[in-house]
């Protein structure tokens, strides 16, 4: 493992206990319904709020959700060429795009309307208040475009 992986990983099971408890996603109710061919959720193992952030997002798509757990998380990131410094607990594959932790609908339903040139979307961290996530927005949470190969970024929006 990396000194990048390695700091990942302790980064990624001190933000975990974050996420024990309940969450209120009823801000983040939307219409917004995402009509994707192929979705697929890489959880990280053990990780509750991983399951409530998939709850979430299957009740805003038009197909069904597959949701896994690999035996290496970082590495399914660096496949999909997540930087680690926009890290959470859960990576997706929306038809080709890659979203990366617990992004409202809202902006995943932007990236395909818009179908931006870029690889995915990300909220770093695991922030309270999000889809999935216990407690209540206290700033407004930066979504960041990543280009896939681990390097560059960019906000793509503020919710």
């Amino acid at each position: 493992m990396t000194a990048g992986g390695a700091s990942a990983s302790v980064a990624l099971s001190m933000s975990l206990a974050g996420c024990l408890g309940g969450t209120d996603d009823s801000q983040w109710e939307t219409d917004d319904s995402l009509a994707v061919a192929s979705a697929t959720q890489y959880s990280a193992p053990n990780c509750n709020c991983c399951e409530q952030y998939a709850s979430y997002l299957d009740d805003h798509l038009e197909t069904d959700l597959d949701v896994t757990v690999p035996d290496d998380i970082a590495a399914v990131k660096r496949e999909y060429g997540v930087p680690v410094q926009l890290g959470s607990c859960h990576t997706l594959e929306l038809d080709g795009y890659v979203v990366e932790g617990h992004v409202p609908v809202e902006a995943v339903a932007t990236l395909f309307d818009e179908e931006p040139s870029i690889d995915g979307i990300a909220l770093p961290e695991m922030p309270a208040g999000s889809p999935g996530m216990p407690g209540e927005q206290s700033d407004p949470f930066t979504i960041y475009a990543i280009d896939g190969d681990g390097g560059e970024y960019e906000v793509f929006t503020v919710l």
